[in-house]
């Protein structure tokens, strides 16, 4: 009896030890961007320190556009909610979860991101276009 509660706790050791890849994955997906800074009005300073640095910007004529890509993550509670749930699924199957859980956690990393925003001369945001989805269709179309 001493033997078969000894083998049950070193399983359920190892099967605690063994939880991480997707546990870690889903707490280290991105954060989500607040889109709100898309608005009309809202000063170019606000967007960059929300989205990072563009990585196109162009000015014409005293009116500037800026590109923006990144992945759209997660929320803190989506992304904690997530790794609770793995972790109690990689418990409770022995560290078999994770043949499921770590492929999961690779394919859901967020939304790949492409926005064009344009200023007016005052630099506050005029005009935004989601470039992804124009992508999308080109490659449909071709």
């Amino acid at each position: 009896m001493y033997k078969l509660k000894l083998t049950v706790l070193a399983l359920i050791s190892l099967a605690v030890l063994n939880t991480g890849c997707s546990v870690f994955m889903a707490a280290k997906q991105p954060e989500k961007k607040n889109l709100k800074v898309l608005s009309l009005g809202t000063p170019r300073t606000h967007v960059i320190a929300e989205l990072g640095a563009p990585e196109y910007s162009e000015e014409k004529n005293g009116i500037k556009v800026d590109i923006f890509s990144f992945q759209q993550g997660y929320s803190k509670g989506a992304k904690v909610g997530r790794a609770f749930f793995h972790g109690t699924a990689d418990i409770f199957s022995l560290g078999l979860w994770e043949v499921i859980g770590t492929p999961v956690e690779a394919i859901a990393d967020g939304k790949q991101m492409k926005i064009e925003i344009i200023y007016d001369e005052d630099d506050k945001v005029v005009e935004t276009k989601y470039l992804h989805e124009e992508l999308k269709q080109s490659k449909v179309e071709n």
